[in-house]
């Protein structure tokens, strides 16, 4: 028996879709020439850091340490410490963009404080993900219906799918660096979050009738 004609194609999708998070990082520091004096001061900004956090409960999802370093400063040329100088980095996840901008003035106005971001992305599993590769599945299966019609065939069974890629990301599309004193009263920071290209690309393999174009 003759084997069955089979057909390869490629389906594509992309969708512009709106992000779902909003990442960002925050990092206070401390240095000061007497080593726990620079411990005190850097424990305490960190609590005032968990401090104006707690604030937003209902818009950040989640908080974690993500970097904490204490280390001397030696003077150049030598062994001998001049300083001891401390860092704690918290990544904070925002889900509500409304008040993003706040919370970030909010932390950039607090003393050796630093930010970094907000970087934007789609949840793991996002449902825009799911829609995409449908998509890219039906545009293989249209394909190869073109295909096999083009010979006089018909698409006769489903082999297989293979997923060649599919995703989305997020690029920073702000940084503040530290600044200290008191923000104006009308200050306001707007941010405008970034699209999400999502794509995905499948392979598709199928069987087809016997080719009549072909005859």
């Amino acid at each position: 028996m003759a084997e069955q004609p089979m057909i390869v194609v490629r389906g594509e999708a992309t969708r512009e879709v709106p992000p779902e998070l909003a990442i960002f990082s925050v990092t206070v520091s401390a240095r000061d020439k007497d080593r726990q004096t620079a411990l005190t001061r850097l424990t305490e900004r960190a609590a005032e850091l968990r401090s104006h956090l707690d604030d937003f409960p209902d818009a950040i999802e989640r908080r974690e340490t993500s970097g904490v370093q204490v280390h001397p400063e030696l003077k150049r040329g030598g062994e001998r410490i001049s300083a001891y100088t401390g860092s704690v980095t918290t990544t904070v996840t925002v889900t509500d963009f409304a008040v993003l901008g706040e919370l970030l003035l909010r932390l950039a106005d607090r003393d050796q404080t630093s930010l970094s971001g907000p970087w934007w992305q789609l949840r793991p599993g996002s449902r825009a993900g799911a829609e995409v590769r449908r998509a890219a599945i039906a545009d293989a299966l249209g394909r190869a219906r073109e295909y096999a019609e083009a010979v006089g065939a018909q698409v006769d069974r489903l082999v297989e799918i293979a997923d060649e890629n599919a995703g989305g990301g997020g690029q920073p599309m702000m940084r503040m660096a530290a600044f200290g004193g008191a923000p104006e009263a009308d200050l306001a920071l707007e941010v405008d979050p970034q699209v999400q290209t999502v794509h995905a690309s499948v392979l598709v393999r199928v069987t087809i009738t016997e080719p009549t174009a072909l005859k």
